[in-house]
Order: structure tokens, then sequence, then C-alpha cells
């Protein structure tokens, strides 16, 4: 249950961050906005300030879906009616809590002379608000990172280095290995005494201990204590006698780390670097995967739909705070990327006719855009329930 309440909690962040700046972007360029709401609905519960000559004169309640059957309700609304009020944006509390959404008027074509409409702005203002949602994902990323730093979290030393409590970490581990077939995981931390088969106390103090630890005891079982959280664990696995070059007997890559804590600046600082490297590796692999697809070559990478995210979401909220944080970040990553692709139905494919409009110096057909973004949409659901059943499938065996 915890897992599954870390990982709605996370998707929900995420998804609210980024409308957020969708809302506050076209709030500050003069755009309307007729509700602004926290989850999906159906809604709980609304707030709207009504306004007499542009001057916030009262708030009101809008209770559930429809408005107006309340008493309450029907006297805020003959008074806005008799004083001539108008309405502000509905901030609204709603009862899937998935995330959050932003009505804004004129974002599916409209009257281009309203000038509080977004179909009335200019090019500029419209693609500011569509990247608004992908900005606030890097920020968030960027956020998420340089509180892990502050909090202090485990990172790579060299053996070298004068650091003190080193621990020895799984930082990967390859498919169809021992360590795959044993459930070893990213971050279990290997204990420092083990004993071999024989029973003897071993102890090791380095990457390089462990590994020979393995090598001694090729083709044995050995009961791997490893630290994963607060649990200490006992695991059986039999190294290989011999493996594939660059896999090691068991298939993982250790790394020796030490927690590292950071001023608040240096934080920053460290936080904004690491984004940035994250979203250029991201960017990286994606490249990779296009170019193997259109190369014939298949996917050629591991693609999580969210079976997948929520099985790893499991794995770091075993890990511990930091974990999640920066999985939390990677996650806000990899949404803001996948939004600015020029992908039909995404923020990238309205940006992209956006552009399209400027350089052809008139409107795209409004007919054909929602074509266009309609059938990406479909194309879209259909990947998502073919990664879905991809997934299921995978961790069912």
């Amino acid at each position: 249950m915890l897992a599954v309440l870390v990982f709605v909690v996370i998707l929900g962040i995420l998804i609210f961050v980024h409308e957020l700046g969708h809302f506050v972007t076209a709030r500050r360029n003069g755009i309307k906005a007729s509700e602004f709401g926290f989850g999906f609905p159906p809604r709980a519960i609304g707030f709207q300030y009504l306004y007499e000559n542009g001057k916030r004169k009262k708030w009101r309640i809008v209770w559930g879906t429809k408005d107006g059957d309340d008493e309450n309700e029907k006297k805020d609304l003959a008074q806005a009616h008799e004083k001539r009020f108008t309405g502000g944006t509905i901030y609204s509390i709603n009862w899937i809590p998935l995330g959050g959404f932003v009505k804004i008027k004129g974002e599916d074509g409209g009257n281009k002379d309203d000038t509080d409409s977004f179909a009335g702005k200019s090019a500029w203002v419209r693609t500011k608000v569509l990247a608004a949602g992908v900005a606030m994902n890097f920020i968030l990323a960027w956020v998420l990172i340089s509180l892990v730093f502050m909090i202090g979290a485990p990172q790579a030393v060299d053996s070298t280095e004068n650091v003190s409590a080193t621990k020895i970490q799984i930082s990967d581990i390859l498919p169809e290995t021992p360590a795959q077939t044993a459930g070893l995981q990213i971050g279990d931390e290997i204990v420092k005494k083990q004993k071999n088969p024989a029973g003897e106390s071993v102890k090791l103090s380095s990457v390089e201990d462990v590994q020979n630890y393995i090598k001694n005891n090729a083709g044995k079982e050995l009961n791997l204590a490893i630290i994963r959280g607060d649990q200490v664990l006992s695991i059986k696995i039999t190294p290989r006698i011999s493996a594939p070059e660059g896999q090691g007997l068991l298939g993982v890559n250790l790394a020796q780390t030490a927690i590292i804590k950071y001023s608040v600046p240096k934080a920053l600082w460290e936080g904004l670097k690491t984004t940035g490297n994250l979203i250029v590796a991201i960017l990286v692999a994606l490249g990779g995967i296009i170019k193997s697809l259109f190369m014939g070559n298949g996917v050629g990478a591991d693609v999580a739909g969210p079976v997948g995210i929520a099985v790893l979401t499991k794995q770091v909220t075993g890990l511990g705070l930091v974990y999640i944080l920066q999985f939390a970040a990677l996650l806000s990553i990899n949404l803001g990327i996948i939004n600015i692709l020029p992908i039909p139905a995404l923020d990238g494919g309205r940006i992209l006719f956006v552009l399209i409009e400027k350089m052809k110096g008139s409107p795209v057909s409004q007919k054909l855009e929602q074509t266009f973004h309609s059938v990406g949409f479909l194309l879209l659901i259909l990947l998502l329930i073919l990664v879905t059943f991809k997934d299921v499938m995978k961790f069912v065996k």
C-alpha cells in the first residue's frame, strides 16, 4: 500500500506542477482560465472569486460538478447576476487525485478577436503557455535533486578519497544474469562482513574485495548479505564459473559510495548541473531509440509504462526518501522531454502547429489540426496499451 501511495503522490505532483505552469503563464499573459483543478473530475468542491469592474468583491463555494443546486450557491449566483459580477477562475479539488488540469479559454480554437483567449494571442505567447508545463517539470526536477543534495545523497567515491562511512552498492544489474535471477536490486548495499560457503567470516572493504570474493567462490552457492532500505536480507546466489566479457560472474556493476551533503547554495548549483546532465543523457538515449527504430532494430531499450513505473516505485520506496526524490526527479524530466517532442496531442505537437502558422503567415485549418491531434492521441493510447501489456508479461514471467 505504501508503494501505491507513493506512486499516486509522485504522479499527482508531476502532472499538477505541469498544469500549474500552463495556468500561471496563461494568466500572466492575460488569458482567461475557467477552472484550475487539483486532481481529475468529478469535482468535490471549488472556490471562485467574483469581480466587479475588475475588482475582487467576494469569493463563493461551488459544491460538486453542478453549479446552483445548493441554496448558498443559488444566492451567490443571484447576487452575481443582480450586481453584474463576473466570475474568475474556479479553483477546484477533485475526487481522482492523479495530478491536475486547467481549462484555458480558446485552447482548442475560438474567436481570435477575443483578447483574453489563447486563440487571440501572438505565436510567441501561445508558445510560452504551451512550453511552460515542460519548464515547470524541469524546475521541479532541479528542486528535488537540490533537496537530495541538501539531505545527503549517496555518491560514488574513489577508494583513495579520505571519506568515512563508505558503502559498496550495486549501481547496475544486467539482464539474464545470476543477480537478476536472485532478485538483487540497484541500490542494494553489500554487507562488509560475509561468510563463505565454508562458514568462514570474510571482510570486504572495497569493490575489489567483493569482486575477489565472488571470483573465489565461482560455482558455489552464497548467502549474500545485503542491506535494502532498513532491512538486512540474505540472498541465495551462485556466481557463474565464466561470463561474457564485461558482465562479471554475478552480472552487476558495483560502486563505492558515501553520503555527501552540500550547503544550500552548493546544493542548488549541483542540482542544476545534474538536472542539465540528466536532460542531455535522456535526450541522447531517446535519440538512440529513434535511430534504432528507423534502422529496423526494434526499440533496443527497456521502455516502461505505468505498470513498469509502479514496480520501480515499489523498489525505490524500500530504499528510502532520497531514492524516492531522485526517482521523482527523473520521472519529471522524462515527462517534460516527452511532452516537448513534436508528437500529436502533446505540447510539442501543438507548438509545431504554432510554428507552422508563423512560417506560412496564416493559421492551419482548425479541422486539420484537430484531426491531427485526435489521431495522434489514439496512437498514443494504443502505444500505452502495448507498453502496458509488455510490462505485465515481463513481470508475470
